[in-house]
């Protein structure tokens, strides 16, 4: 049985470049599962690559078939953007493991769908300091820059993603990602006990 794992952090924790690095990495050949949105694509973005951008009157029409599995609502500085994951045949835990992005609550409503067995967090954190530096300079480089948006975003990652909010999600494995390499390799040791564990379990399952 395949699993998801999920990667979460505040904005300008590293989450992406972590994610890019992990899902190229031929020991572990990822798939990933592309989520909707309906805010607009950044600069460097690609439909059907980091989201599927859609319309309001898209997701109302997955909403109806009943194919959302959990849905994000933002009140940003240019108007709600939302975030979600659609059961759209992306995803077949009989043949591969997948790696996505998430937050505590998108983590939660795809465990609660697919089961906790089957969807593991991977918990991204960086001192504040430090993130607001990363954010800065990362608006910078857009063509149109959203001073406001950011900041209005750094301050909603301390409730999203709060202390009582991580516990409420049972995520106590966290990596500090002062150093990427060192951190990447924290993580694929954590896959890789994962990864073994699921193998032990399936021996001692066999008759």
């Amino acid at each position: 049985m395949g699993k998801i794992y999920c990667i979460m952090g505040k904005s300008a924790s590293g989450k992406d470049t972590v994610f890019r690095r992990l899902l190229a990495d031929p020991e572990y050949e990822f798939a990933t599962i592309v989520p909707y949105t309906t805010r607009p694509m950044r600069a460097g973005e690609s439909d059907g690559v980091e989201y599927y951008f859609c319309s309001e009157r898209r997701l109302e029409e997955f909403i109806a078939s009943g194919k959302v599995i959990e849905q994000r609502a933002y009140d940003t500085v240019y108007g709600v953007w939302k975030y979600f994951t659609v059961d759209d045949h992306q995803i077949d835990l009989n043949r591969r493991n997948y790696l996505i992005i998430g937050t505590p609550e998108s983590y939660c409503r795809i465990r609660n769908y697919f089961g906790k067995e089957n969807v593991l967090p991977i918990y991204i954190e960086v001192e504040d300091g430090l993130r607001l530096f990363r954010a800065l300079e990362r608006e910078r480089r857009e063509q149109v820059p959203g001073y406001e948006e950011m900041c209005r975003r750094f301050l909603s990652d301390a409730q999203d993603f709060s202390g009582e909010k991580l516990a409420e999600a049972g995520i106590t494995e966290r990596f500090e990602n002062l150093e990427l390499e060192r951190t990447l390799a924290e993580i694929r040791n954590y896959i890789r006990s994962k990864e073994a564990e699921e193998v032990q379990s399936g021996e001692r399952a066999d008759p």
